[in-house]
């Protein structure tokens, strides 16, 4: 299978998922026969825009699910009606619907910032229970310096206090 025809799988799924909900109130089955991608087990994020326009996205940083496309169905969903900064989306709006869907590598701790670079890492930024996390190669987002102001504003983890900063890499089907 190409990676192509990979890529379309994983969105397409994210894209029946938010159909299946908003449209009928049912949550989508895990497909019968899985990739070999699709029945590993990962992190994963979906996003949604409209006219290139942010419109919903949640995630998880670690698999919370037994397969990759359990977990793109659940947070397909959350990304559709329970993303806080939105309102659900409506039936009237899925024909305009863009899906991205990021598949995550496992974090790793860093050591200083000289080890990320925004354009190829994610980061998550922690201080004792709070945690925000960014995805790597977002548009204007430039420098690791406001890749971590970011993620650390997203936390609520004010500048001064300590930190750990861990980094991870996407897969990126659109």
């Amino acid at each position: 299978m190409s990676e192509q025809t990979q890529c379309d799988l994983l969105v397409a799924l994210a894209k029946t998922a938010v159909e299946e909900y908003v449209r009928y109130g049912r949550k989508a089955r895990t497909p019968a026969t899985l990739t070999p991608e699709m029945a590993e087990q990962a992190g994963a994020f979906v996003c949604l825009k409209t006219r290139g326009h942010l419109r919903g996205c949640i995630g998880t940083v670690e698999a919370v699910e037994p397969s990759i496309a359990s977990e793109i169905i659940n947070n397909a969903i959350s990304a559709a009606v329970r993303d806080p900064r939105f309102e659900p989306v409506r039936a009237d709006e899925l024909a305009d619907l863009e899906y991205t869907v990021d598949i995550l590598s496992a974090a790793e701790p860093v050591s200083g910032l000289d080890e990320l670079d925004p354009k190829v890492y994610g980061v998550i930024v922690e201080s004792g229970y709070k945690r925000g996390l960014l995805l790597p190669d977002l548009e204007g987002v430039d420098t690791v310096d406001e890749q971590v102001s970011i993620a650390m504003q997203k936390a609520g983890i004010r500048s001064g206090e300590d930190v750990c900063i861990s980094r991870f890499t996407v897969t990126r089907h659109e």
